[in-house]
């Protein structure tokens, strides 16, 4: 347990510095993280909740087989997914049947796409980001063989 509580307090250390850290283009992560969150209230927030909670009920389909918008916490699955998979689904909707995500690459670019995962990111907790960043190295390399 104290070396899981240790591992924790690394990676929130990380998070932190990170936040303060220029992202390249003269812009700080946190600043991104920032704008995200405004992004999301605006496109996100109505069906994933302001808080990302996402839908009560959000793993039992509707009568249509479909099912209700998921958390984007760290209590759903969205942390399960790589970065190309996040980042195209907010593009270009889902094409899973049972999805009732529709597209918004018509009305974000990718920078906003980019910040809105970015803030999403912001809100998991170290496991969960570490097990996503795991997932999107897997994808970059499969990607590149």
């Amino acid at each position: 347990m104290k070396t899981r509580s240790i591992a924790g307090v690394v990676a929130l250390a990380l998070i932190v510095g990170a936040c303060a850290a220029d992202t390249g283009n003269g812009t700080t992560a946190e600043a991104v993280v920032g704008r995200g969150g405004e992004l999301y209230q605006q496109y996100c927030a109505q069906c994933h909740g302001a808080d990302l909670s996402g839908d009560p009920n959000w793993k039992t389909p509707n009568d249509d087989g479909s099912y209700p918008p998921p958390p984007h916490d760290s209590s759903g699955h969205t942390w399960h997914h790589p970065d190309r998979v996040l980042f195209e689904m907010i593009r270009d909707g889902s094409d899973f049947p049972q999805s009732g995500m529709t597209a918004f690459g018509g009305r974000l670019n990718d920078e906003d796409i980019e910040a809105i995962l970015a803030f999403i990111k912001s809100k998991w907790g170290p496991e969960e980001r570490a097990y996503q960043q795991q997932v999107t190295g897997q994808d970059q390399a499969r990607a590149e063989e």
